[in-house]
């Protein structure tokens, strides 16, 4: 099996003159977004693979795989989703990324971000929408607590609550949800017996040696320390954010060979770092009949701007925000229009100036309301 490289376009549906000035983003949120982006990637490249392995002689190791990441919540699907999965229809998923491994904890603790995944295999098109980790919101089942931030929600009762809250805030459905402890990096890519990588700049760090260019092969260990650095690149975050998205194209693209989902380890580590409520069966389907979706991907995120309240941060998206974003997942699951759902209701804000205290950004804002910076992120062409 081979991953297609997608296709990645932002949607032209950007915030006006107007809007931006309400708009506040913070780069080290961007870039964990983009890290995790790639580990979303990741996580329906290895379900689509293990879904098509199913028609090799390998029958047992896939199923075993997908068995071992199943984990079905309490939520009442809103959709017959076998019905969809079966014709082909738009399906939405619900991805979430969390970073628990140095603390000792599986799938516990807050999310670190938030996706929703859109397959449309009509149109050939899979769409992404982040959600801010601050996100001002009413977590489902605990409103007594409002406010909240949305990554609180998974921390109070796991993926269905997570859903659940999601879909309420948007007015969208979220079929299927599924969550990734990225602080199994390590071990998944020592599974693999290591990644190739041609480090985009020299530098020494933690005991390693590492020569721009120069193609290296590395074990777990080595490659963390490789993404790790940052005082020595004169992109800082941003610099480390763009090694460690060659890391984890790599381990995805060495992640669904044939001799990785067939192998033990590999399986076992990806059985402790990815949940889903993605049967084995559903993931029959996905590789049947989506596989054609991740080939044209578009992305945006829902703008909010930071405001205190009490004595914590919140990203406050206004209602018009809010409307744009589920206009767009409505779209792309061929739904009708509607609104976007309520906060909390009797407190849905139709400007964030509603709420006490103000962000600040030294970012600078492009007319769209994008934040840009001044220097050229590498482009990759296959070297990894």
């Amino acid at each position: 099996m081979s991953l297609h490289r997608s296709q990645h376009e932002e949607f032209e549906n950007q915030p006006d003159e107007l809007e931006r000035e309400e708009m506040i983003s913070r780069p080290r949120r961007k870039s964990r977004k983009k890290i995790i982006f790639f580990w979303i990637l990741l996580i329906l490249v290895i379900v689509l693979g293990i879904g098509g392995h199913v028609l090799h002689e390998h029958y047992l190791n896939a199923r075993k795989a997908a068995d071992s990441v199943y984990a079905p919540n309490s939520v009442k699907k809103q959709r017959d989703v076998d019905r969809l999965l079966k014709e082909g229809k738009p399906i939405s998923i619900l991805l979430m990324g969390t970073d628990t491994g140095a603390l000792g904890r599986s799938f516990k603790g807050r999310t670190d971000t938030m996706m929703v995944c859109v397959l449309n295999p009509k149109d050939k098109t899979m769409t992404l929408v982040s959600l801010p980790r601050d996100a001002l919101v009413a977590i489902n089942g605990y409103e007594q607590y409002y406010p909240s931030k949305l990554n609180s929600a998974y921390a109070y009762g796991g993926s269905a609550t997570a859903v659940k809250t999601v879909q309420k805030y948007l007015n969208v459905p979220i079929d299927f949800y599924a969550t990734i402890n990225m602080g199994g990096l390590e071990g998944l890519i020592n599974a693999v017996g290591g990644v190739d990588i041609k480090p985009l700049l020299s530098f020494s760090f933690a005991g390693y040696n590492f020569v721009k260019g120069k193609k290296t092969h590395m074990d777990g260990t080595e490659a963390l320390q490789y993404c790790r650095m940052r005082d020595q690149d004169p992109l800082g975050d941003y610099g480390r954010q763009n090694r460690q998205r060659q890391v984890i194209m790599a381990l995805a693209f060495k992640g669904v060979q044939l001799t990785s989902l067939l192998n033990d380890d590999f399986l076992n580590s990806l059985s402790k770092q990815l949940r889903t409520d993605l049967s084995f069966n559903n993931m029959v389907s996905l590789n049947m009949k989506y596989r054609v979706a991740t080939h044209h991907m578009k992305s945006t995120h829902l703008q909010g701007t930071t405001q205190v309240i009490g004595e914590a941060d919140f990203e406050v998206a206004s209602r018009k925000n809010k409307q744009k974003i589920t206009d767009v997942l409505r779209k792309a699951l061929d739904l009708p229009h509607a609104e976007t759902g309520d906060t909390l209701k009797g407190t849905d804000l139709e400007s964030p100036n509603q709420l006490e205290g103000t962000g600040n950004s030294n970012d600078t804002t492009t007319s769209t309301g994008q934040t840009y910076q001044t220097y050229q992120t590498p482009q990759y062409q296959g070297q990894y």
